[in-house]
């Protein structure tokens, strides 16, 4: 059965893809480098963190990069993505995202976060449009060793559900992501996985998804639930 909701928050609670690709072309073209596809984009930064993008980025550039100076740089881009957000009022949550964490709070489920983002991107964002209250858990892109694709912020993120429910499992917990990435990294934890159409198309989303839709206002939670405990009994 459905026991615990995790959610994406690039891409998924904000839309800020757009702002990450001009802030890393900013990156690049600081150090004499061309600019990113989208192919590249998509490839290299999209559903991953900064430090797990970037040295892949400049790799694929030609260039290696020390840690220290990995650092530096995704200091720079948080500077200014922070001053991004600053100049916008509202930030751009997507359509329906408030009513859709109200409905869930009315349900016996954990909820959860797990990004790549910055901890403190992430806290910024949350605490500005009153979102943070709907978050029991939050693992960050600072707290696992490697970035999604790989499953391990969802795994620390059960791991944490657990000390709160024991008995939790990770096919009881459905994921809400918006790439190919996220959708990978929960996968290979074993939970189940809704694709939000924000970034890829509908089809992309129906093809590697458990369930797919174009926004929250067309999640059928009662549905999801009762597809899920099926295949729990199935799987008994």
């Amino acid at each position: 059965m459905l026991k615990a909701v995790l959610f994406d928050f690039n891409g998924v609670i904000i839309n800020d893809e757009a702002i990450h690709r001009r802030l890393v072309d900013e990156l690049l073209l600081q150090e004499n480098l061309r600019p990113m596809t989208l192919g590249e984009y998509q490839q290299f930064a999209l559903g991953r963190s900064d430090r797990a993008a970037l040295p892949d980025l400049w790799a694929y550039r030609g260039r290696s990069i020390s840690e220290d100076y990995l650092t530096k740089l995704i200091h720079r881009k948080a500077l200014g993505y922070r001053q991004a957000l600053r100049q916008l009022d509202p930030l751009p949550f997507y359509p329906g995202l408030q009513a859709f964490l109200e409905r869930l709070s009315l349900r016996p489920w954990e909820r959860g976060l797990v990004t790549g983002a910055i901890g403190s991107e992430v806290d910024y964002v949350l605490e500005r449009g009153g979102l943070l209250s709907y978050f029991s858990v939050r693992v960050t892109g600072e707290d696992v060793a490697q970035s999604k694709p790989q499953p391990d912020g969802y795994l620390l993120a059960l791991a944490q559900l657990q000390q709160r429910q024991p008995d939790l499992l990770p096919q009881e917990c459905l994921a809400i992501e918006d790439s190919w990435a996220g959708l990978q990294a929960a996968k290979a934890a074993g939970m189940r996985v809704l694709g939000l159409a924000h970034t890829y198309p509908y089809h992309f989303m129906q093809r590697w998804a458990n369930w797919a839709v174009d926004s929250f206002t067309e999640i059928d939670l009662d549905r999801i639930e009762v597809v899920m405990a099926r295949r729990s009994l199935a799987e008994a």
